[in-house]
């Protein structure tokens, strides 16, 4: 080759050149070249008004509790709380299963008659029935509490949850008589047998009057 004149060599090179075509790259852009078999994609299209966004929530924070207080008289039951304000109720039986017994805590005097109080289970409740001895009374699902009257002996109070799957097991206490009744009772049968003895002294009184007249007529005549 180093014999043969240069324009031999020049078109030789461009033969060469014309079978075997190279990719033309402009040299020193470090831009890849062209090819039309590859797909392009274009990632610059706007998201805005894409129906496929994931809302991500903005309210982050854990829910509370309900304000529910199973001893509390006349308040809406927990999972009517839930339902209003999105607060979490504790776990509690289904309607269609028997409700656990609720939790009996005093039946005590407060100066005139005997009060029962109980607290709420955590099962579904439609009513309470409260019992004294054979006596059995009906009460709302959102009483707390029972007024039993005067009970003037030793007896055996209980009260029961019910729902339309059954009733539960009682939770019994017995009433014994505190001494802070008794006085009252005393004070009573005393200040009966006292207004018996006035009215008897009252009688005496009049008829010995009369008899004090009669007397003093018998004198006189």
């Amino acid at each position: 080759m180093r014999n043969q004149p240069l324009p031999f060599v020049i078109v030789c090179l461009l033969s060469i050149r014309g079978h075997c075509p190279l990719p033309f790259t402009p040299a020193g852009t470090g831009i890849p070249p062209y090819d039309p078999d590859l797909a392009t994609f274009d990632y610059n299209y706007d998201t805005s008004t894409s129906s496929d966004l994931i809302k991500v929530p903005t309210n982050t924070g854990i829910p509370k509790r309900c304000d529910y207080d199973p001893c509390r008289e006349k308040q809406p039951r927990c999972e009517e709380l839930a339902a209003s304000s999105g607060c979490l109720c504790q776990g509690s039986t289904l309607p269609n299963e028997r409700p656990e017994p609720p939790k009996l805590q005093s039946v005590s005097w407060n100066g005139s008659e005997v009060v029962v109080q109980w607290c709420a289970p955590n099962s579904f409740i439609t009513a309470y029935f409260v019992t004294v001895g054979g006596e059995k009374k009906m009460f709302e699902e959102d009483h707390r509490s029972a007024v039993l009257g005067q009970i003037d002996h030793k007896a055996e109070v209980c009260v029961v949850a019910a729902n339309e799957a059954g009733e539960s097991n009682k939770s019994c206490m017995e009433y014994q008589p505190s001494s802070s009744s008794l006085p009252l009772t005393a004070g009573l049968i005393g200040g009966a047998l006292g207004l018996l003895l006035l009215i008897l002294l009252v009688v005496l009184l009049c008829r010995r009057r009369r008899q004090k007249r009669k007397e003093a007529m018998h004198v006189h005549t």
